[in-house]
């Protein structure tokens, strides 16, 4: 982030530059233009067979002169300028690093397994964008082998997305309407959403649909009690049904971003129906690469400066924690309070009788010799590590 906006403030002086000097060098230009003007309306003037005059001379050759100064000047607006470009290039070079091969995992994806993983990843992606051509074809060359099943529910994902696209609401209303309980369990107001979209699209007719929004606002009856203001608002327009709503206050129903949204939900609610994430893994690891980025490469550079490189020797986790956000956190954690360390499989969070939570390892510490029993940190209550239950979260 300091790279984009020590660019970015590079940018700017350079934009103010610019215009400075275009406005300084139109100027410079108009009044050389009027005056050169001026001078050729004066010397149409004279009469033809007149001879020229010393002064006349001494005037043209100073014109002449003036000339040459202007031509200077705006020849030096234009290095001036050149030069800041060329910063440009050297600050972005300088923010901006090309080599990354510092802190590159040798061996990361060798492996037939990995190389299968990886292909596996990068064709559920090309399948998510609907990019169905691209997809098959590195099945085959990879020899990945999906089946069908496997990538149906990814072509019909694209299918009702792209008719969401088109304000198709059709296929979604259908598949809403098969996963109806599903839905229902979770909570969504996907199928609402499309009823609610199918009702604007009817009043857009005016009075000349008039009883078909009558009839397809029973539909909307069941989800009246959850949805109350947006029912409220709905059955509000129909006041201004023959007037017509797109001139009335109820105007803002006909924005473009419900359709956005419902494409939102729609995905958001498939994935979940699929087990699958939102977002491609493919996209959220590199997303998650390019942020964590810069603070790796100054982590690098430090450990190189200081020779002490060999501390970053494991592969399986880096030298320092890097915080990617709120958005990047898929798993809740447990952190023990007394190592402060992270709990993983080996050293899971253990429960005490009097309910505080410690990290295994952190239990075995506290035992004193062959009895088992401890006493928990925190409060006085003493017991044994068989009364202590392994949780999880």
């Amino acid at each position: 982030m300091d790279a984009c906006l020590a660019v970015d403030k590079e940018l700017e002086k350079l934009f103010e530059k610019y215009a400075s000097a275009n406005e300084r060098g139109q100027q410079t230009l108009d009044e050389f233009v009027h005056s050169l003007k001026s001078f050729i309306s004066e010397l149409l003037e004279r009469p033809p067979d007149e001879l020229v005059s010393e002064g006349a001379r001494i005037a043209i050759a100073a014109f002449i002169e003036r000339a040459r100064t202007v031509t200077n000047s705006v020849s030096t607006f234009h290095k001036d300028l050149h030069g800041s470009v060329s910063k440009l290039g050297k600050t972005i070079d300088r923010n901006f690093t090309s080599d990354f091969s510092a802190i590159i995992t040798e061996g990361a994806f060798d492996g037939e397994s990995r190389q299968r993983l990886l292909n596996e990843v990068i064709c559920e992606h090309f399948l998510r964008q609907g990019l169905l051509d691209i997809a098959e074809s590195l099945n085959v060359d990879a020899n990945l082998g999906l089946s069908q099943e496997r990538k149906e529910p990814f072509l019909e994902l694209h299918r009702i997305l792209e008719a969401l696209r088109q304000h198709n609401l059709e296929p979604a209303l259908e598949w809403a309407e098969i996963n109806r309980d599903e839905l229902n369990k979770r909570n969504s107001p996907l199928e609402f959403k499309l009823h609610r979209l199918r009702f604007i699209e009817l009043i857009k007719y005016g009075s000349i649909k008039q009883r078909e929004v009558l009839q397809y606002a029973r539909k909307l009856a069941p989800f009246a009690d959850m949805h109350m203001k947006d029912m409220q608002l709905l059955m509000g327009s129909l006041l201004y049904l023959n007037e017509g709503i797109a001139n009335s206050t109820y105007s803002f129903l006909f924005e473009d971003s419900s359709w956005a949204e419902i494409c939102d939900i729609f995905t958001r609610d498939a994935c979940g129906l699929l087990g699958l994430s939102v977002e491609s893994p493919l996209s959220v690891g590199i997303n998650a690469g390019c942020k964590a980025l810069p603070p790796l490469l100054s982590i690098r550079q430090v450990m190189q400066s200081r020779q002490v490189a060999g501390v970053w020797s494991s592969k399986e986790e880096l030298p320092v924690e890097i915080d990617l956000g709120q958005d990047y956190r898929f798993h809740s954690i447990f952190a023990c309070p007394i190592l402060r360390q992270q709990s993983t499989e080996q050293n899971p969070p253990m429960r005490l009788t009097c309910g505080h939570v410690i990290s295994k390892d952190a239990l075995h510490k506290l035992v004193v010799g062959s009895s088992n029993r401890f006493k928990c940190p925190y409060c006085p209550v003493e017991m044994t590590t068989g009364e202590t239950k392994q949780i999880y979260f």
